[in-house]
């Protein structure tokens, strides 16, 4: 588990961090998200070691980063995928790593055959695409077997299969009971990957929630059906209609859009009515929606006619917690 607890960074005046609390549980991948500028960076380099707090602590396992023995074995992170010395061939890359944290040699081939990577393995690193590099940077990340990884951008050049193969990756790295630490910009794959979502913005903490929970709150209740019985559908309609706080729509197809009930709701009303559905679903907004809703006051560079609200003074931040179940 990762703990971050009051976690502060200051740059002379800039606070790039600011009291950041929130634990990156075992068991399920937590993605990470946050405007650009809003510290993302700067938590993981703090997480890993490489920048100080001002303030506050980030733990793994319990320790500070410095404390790890054997760090490669207790964390394995990727937050560059290029930092890499362009003369040295990936698997040279990767043995260094390995003999500096007393990892058998043997396993730099198994990550090598594990991420795609072992015909390019004895390339210059420097003439690695950009996919390639990040494949070698999760190589590295795996390399020592470790309980917790920490992932910045890793989806960052791949092509879709590389996509799908990196969340497969990570969803099975946490169904064995690992912590899995994942930034990306890419809201649909983050949608489709992560379990639990921390959001901050301006360094601050905005939500720290389930993505079910995180959905849910960000629309009311919402949903689709469709009754293909024209009488049964006008019976269900007046049944919906009666209740307080509940909209009806009908499109040319006989589909019912309904305001103010849940899927499950109008199926159980539809039950008991003896109305036969074909199809019921809950609508609910994207990841993507959801995120720009939340972080519209904390944006830090908004382009023109974005309709960001980012540095409106006074602004407040909508908080929002809550426990994974």
């Amino acid at each position: 588990m990762i703990t971050l607890r009051g976690l502060t960074k200051r740059y002379g005046e800039t606070v790039a961090v600011d009291g950041l609390t929130c634990d990156i549980k075992a068991g399920r991948v937590t993605g990470f998200l946050g405007p650009n500028g809003a510290g993302k960076s700067t938590t993981m380099r703090m997480i890993l070691g490489l920048d100080h707090p001002t303030r506050g602590r980030a733990l793994i396992a319990g320790l500070p980063y410095a404390s790890l023995r054997r760090p490669l074995r207790a964390v394995g992170a990727m937050l560059d995928a290029r930092a890499v010395h362009p003369a040295r061939s990936g698997r040279t890359h990767l043995v260094a790593q390995a003999r500096a944290n007393g990892i058998p040699v043997r396993r730099v081939d198994e990550v090598l055959e594990a991420v795609g990577l072992a015909k390019a393995a004895r390339r210059p690193a420097g003439t690695y695409s950009l996919g390639m590099s990040g494949r070698l940077g999760v190589a590295g990340a795996l390399l020592g077997d470790p309980p917790v990884l920490v992932l910045d951008e890793p989806v960052n050049g791949l092509d879709p299969d590389g996509v799908r193969w990196i969340r497969r990756l990570v969803r099975n790295q946490a169904a064995e009971g690992r912590t899995v630490f994942l930034s990306s910009h890419l809201m649909s794959e983050m949608q489709l990957t992560a379990d639990h979502l921390v959001v901050i913005g301006r360094g601050r903490l905005l939500s720290d929630t389930s993505m079910a929970e995180f959905l849910a709150a960000a629309s009311p209740a919402s949903a689709r059906a469709v009754v293909p019985d024209p009488g049964e559908r006008a019976t269900l309609v007046r049944r919906l209609m009666a209740a307080e706080g509940v909209s009806v729509g009908t499109t040319e197809s006989g589909e019912l859009t309904v305001e103010g009930r849940t899927a499950a709701e109008i199926g159980d009303l539809a039950h008991h009515c003896r109305v036969r559905l074909h199809r019921l679903s809950d609508v609910r907004v994207s990841l993507e929606e959801a995120y720009m809703d939340l972080t519209a006051r904390s944006v830090e560079y908004a382009t023109g006619g974005s309709g960001s609200t980012a540095g409106t003074p006074g602004a407040t931040v909508a908080q929002h917690q809550g426990e994974a179940p």
